[in-house]
């Protein structure tokens, strides 16, 4: 399947995908709950410091987040929305309008 092919299958309106970028980072934020408090403990009461003493921590927070926020992983939620789109549409070519 070429470039241009697959982008116009996984396509999705500009609200779409911005719903669905947002669902990624909640999905994220909920799976890294574990680094994302560890960093905020590191940092509660320092301020420039921070940067050096939980370095550690925010590498690990982001390497959890990526996990989990990439292009990928909204290539496929595009996919299984194109997908779940399409069977919802499916579901309705069968049925006649009662006037």
């Amino acid at each position: 399947m070429g470039y241009i092919q697959e982008a116009r299958e996984n396509h999705v309106k500009k609200k779409v995908e911005e719903a669905l970028r947002s669902k990624m980072k909640q999905k994220a934020l909920k799976e890294c709950n574990y680094y994302s408090a560890k960093y905020a403990e590191c940092a509660a009461g320092r301020t420039i410091s921070v940067v050096w003493q939980c370095r550690k921590h925010a590498k690990e927070l982001n390497e959890c987040l990526h996990q989990y926020t990439n292009d990928s992983v909204l290539e496929d939620m595009k996919k299984n929305y194109m997908l779940e789109q399409e069977s919802k549409g499916k579901s309705f070519a069968g049925l006649k309008l009662v006037e």
